[in-house]
């Protein structure tokens, strides 16, 4: 057998890249092998993924050399920030920067970038809609995103652009998930109108981003979408009552309202939903259901996603 190409993944202990670690380390067949790219080596996950049969390697994506010694050697990395460590569109794109230009220095084959689409190209900043954020951005973790994918186009990176959807591990983790009203019936509160929120389970953008690496240079240049669902706020509101076995409504409040709400990001958040309200039509077409199961055959809707994660979801209010 030949020897497995080595694939780093950043972020290899978070959500994204700990996915598609798994992935890769359970398949007694492939073609690749991990290196896992964690600035906590001694860490519980990256000794996990380590007993797993990862090669763990220390790396900081604010340290350019450290990634260029982390990525030596490899075939391929996985790229991907983390906005919601610090809230800073600038620091995230100094990130990306610095992983496009580890992965030019190491002379990879084949890169994935976690991105979004920069929202400013369908909503110019002059636009009041909504408020203009971090001085020149709509939806900053967004849009620095989808500035710094220009960043792996201009190292002549050969990439694959990996556009993401809202997590469901969000209602467990980020406080998304339904809580009760002044009569105490659970509610799922958004900004989205009637409009469809493209989702995922992260563990499944790692398998996605697998199958596209299984693929190889036929996926190289392109942009990829991925969810696993489209559904309304309120088609998500039926699945949880049913998985909750207790009624739970959807509350579609207006955007200004949500942007109001006394937590850190929820104006961020606002303007995210707000964005993937009026333009739905493009966000949704960007997120092509039967390509993300071509990619990922154990794709999960929301349905099964919460017959599986129910009983992690938080019903309590944390007041």
């Amino acid at each position: 057998m030949a020897t497995p190409k080595i694939i780093a993944v950043v972020g290899a202990t978070g959500a994204q890249g700990g996915g598609l670690a798994r992935a890769i380390l359970s398949d007694s067949e492939s073609p690749f092998s991990v290196r896992a790219i964690t600035r906590k080596p001694n860490s519980e996950n990256a000794q996990s993924l380590a007993k797993m049969g990862a090669q763990v390697v220390q790396a900081d994506l604010d340290d350019p050399e450290s990634l260029k010694k982390a990525f030596s050697g490899c075939y391929g990395a996985f790229c991907v920030t983390n906005f919601w460590e610090h809230f800073s569109a600038e620091k995230e794109k100094e990130q990306a920067k610095n992983l496009a230009k580890a992965a030019k220095a190491a002379g990879l084959q084949h890169v994935i970038w976690s991105t979004l689409e920069d929202t400013r190209k369908l909503l110019p900043i002059s636009d009041d809609r909504m408020p203009v954020l971090q001085d020149k951005y709509n939806v900053p973790h967004l849009d620095a995103k989808g500035e710094a994918d220009q960043y792996f186009l201009d190292e002549g990176v050969p990439t694959t652009l990996l556009r993401t959807s809202f997590f469901w591990e969000n209602f467990i983790s980020f406080g998304s998930g339904p809580q009760p009203g002044p009569d105490g019936v659970l509610a799922l509160t958004m900004p989205m109108g009637d409009a469809k929120l493209p989702g995922i389970a992260v563990g499944d953008i790692g398998k996605a981003a697998y199958g596209i690496f299984r693929e190889g240079p036929s996926y190289v240049g392109k942009t990829v979408g991925i969810a696993g669902e489209h559904p309304t706020g309120r088609q998500m509101a039926e699945a949880f009552t049913e998985a909750l076995g207790q009624e739970v409504r959807y509350n579609a409040v207006p955007a200004d309202v949500y942007r109001g709400f006394a937590f850190p990001g929820a104006e961020e958040l606002g303007n995210m939903f707000q964005f993937k309200r009026d333009f739905n039509e493009e966000y949704c077409g960007a997120r092509d259901l039967e390509v993300t199961r071509s990619l990922n055959p154990e794709l999960q809707d929301l349905k099964g996603w919460l017959s599986q994660h129910k009983d992690q979801i938080p019903l309590e209010s944390a007041g």
